[in-house]
């Protein structure tokens, strides 16, 4: 009876052990058999990914049109329309093929909805729904800058609440993630983004007509020739709404006074058809440092009024930065800077998952599949929208706070 006693709990320990090893064995194969498609077209890049269960990418393609774009001065809508039409189905075979599956292995397909150009998003959304409706599949619509904000967790340990600031040439806001599906919006451009301005500014600079640059996006061309700065201070460039105490952006007034700098040393120097102005470098880097100056100024005080307002705990400050502006060295190393007198961990997705693509709407997919959210069966009435809001809207609890900041100094070099 004694020897029962003894063994019996024993083996009934053993069995335990093996049974919950043989369960997450199965739920892991179970997982691994999960694979969502995504489907990303709100400008001007055709992205595709496939991600399973487990979060492994299995394959990602995308379709570029940036050299088309930069030899027409700008994005043209119907063009870009056109070129995911022509590439779309191309672009998502591939994936598939090169995640070894076909569509009937696919448990859902995420697709960008919103925000974006309404041509591109509409491009996205038709063959979404064609190849839902062939292979009996349900669509997870995707909210484009929920994707951007969240895309970083697929890289890093990063738990609920976080502060993000999303920059691209589309797009600037500040916003808490409390949840995969719960945003809270602390500021946002009232005019341009900064990857727009930098653009601009880059075309009429004519930096294109460097070699060096002539295959680069107008932020990474003026990153670029702003490293080469030998005087970086010659240029004075206003810090945008520096007396309004919100966490607002606002980008043209600086682009108008960098156009202004521009003018008068084209006048100057007598600058004609092709040529650059010879303190090019210096504008470039004075336009950086402004830049920066006003994107650490607003992240600055959320991360004062996220404090106040005990929106993020204590143990949990993190920033998240992410969109094509993200990849610009110069900014993420001033933001870190903040990060440090804050006490804030700062992280970015890796430099190809902050420009659009196709892995963050997989990945944005996955996490709802995961809660099992916004899985739709019935989707003949999902429809684009150009214009989105990013979740609750507490802009004017921000600028009813009134926090003073006091300039941060920015010691990184250019």
């Amino acid at each position: 009876m004694l020897l029962r006693r003894l063994v019996y709990p024993q083996i009934i320990s053993a069995s335990k052990k093996l049974f919950l090893q043989n369960s997450r064995c199965i739920n892991s194969n179970l997982s691994a058999k999960i694979n969502i498609l995504g489907i990303e077209t709100s400008c001007d890049d055709t992205g595709c990914a496939v991600i399973n269960g487990d979060g492994k990418l299995l394959s990602e393609t995308v379709h570029s049109q940036n050299l088309m774009h930069l030899r027409n001065g700008g994005i043209i809508p119907d063009i870009a329309q056109d070129l995911h039409r022509t590439y779309i189905k191309p672009t998502v075979n591939k994936a598939l093929e090169e995640a070894h599956i076909t569509m009937e292995d696919v448990a859902a397909i995420a697709v960008t909805l919103k925000p974006g150009l309404p041509l591109s998003l509409a491009v996205g959304m038709k063959y979404a729904k064609h190849i839902a409706r062939r292979y009996k599949k349900p669509i997870i619509p995707i909210h484009h800058m929920q994707a951007h904000a969240l895309v970083a967790r697929m890289h890093h340990k990063i738990s609920f609440p976080f502060l993000v600031l999303l920059i691209s040439g589309g797009h600037c806001l500040l916003a808490v993630a409390q949840d995969v599906d719960k945003f809270q919006l602390l500021g946002e451009s009232m005019d341009c983004a900064p990857g727009e301005i930098f653009d601009k500014v880059a075309r009429r600079m004519k930096l294109r007509n460097v070699p060096e640059y002539s295959k680069m996006c107008g932020g990474q061309a003026i990153e670029t020739a702003a490293s080469k700065a030998t005087n970086p201070h010659q240029f004075k460039l206003p810090l945008p709404l520096a007396e309004y105490k919100d966490c607002n952006f606002s980008f043209n007034g600086l682009k108008t006074s960098v156009l202004l700098h521009l003018h008068r040393k084209e006048v100057y120097h007598k600058t004609v058809a092709h040529e650059l102005i010879p303190e090019v470098n210096d504008l470039c880097a004075a336009m950086l440092m402004a830049s920066t100056r006003h994107l650490i100024h607003r992240t600055q005080r959320a991360m004062i009024f996220c404090q106040e307002n005990k929106l993020i705990p204590e143990e949990n400050k993190q920033l998240i930065v992410s969109g094509g502006v993200a990849c610009n060295n110069y900014i993420f190393s001033a933001l870190q800077m903040l990060c440090n007198e804050t006490s804030y961990e700062i992280y970015r997705p890796p430099p190809k998952l902050c420009t659009d693509n196709g892995v963050m709407i997989a990945w944005n997919g996955l996490e709802k599949w995961r809660k099992q959210i916004d899985i739709v069966k019935d989707f003949e009435s999902l429809d684009i929208e150009s214009v989105s809001p990013l979740g609750e809207n507490l802009i004017e609890k921000v600028i009813a706070a009134r926090i003073s900041t006091k300039l941060m100094k920015i010691n990184t070099k250019v």
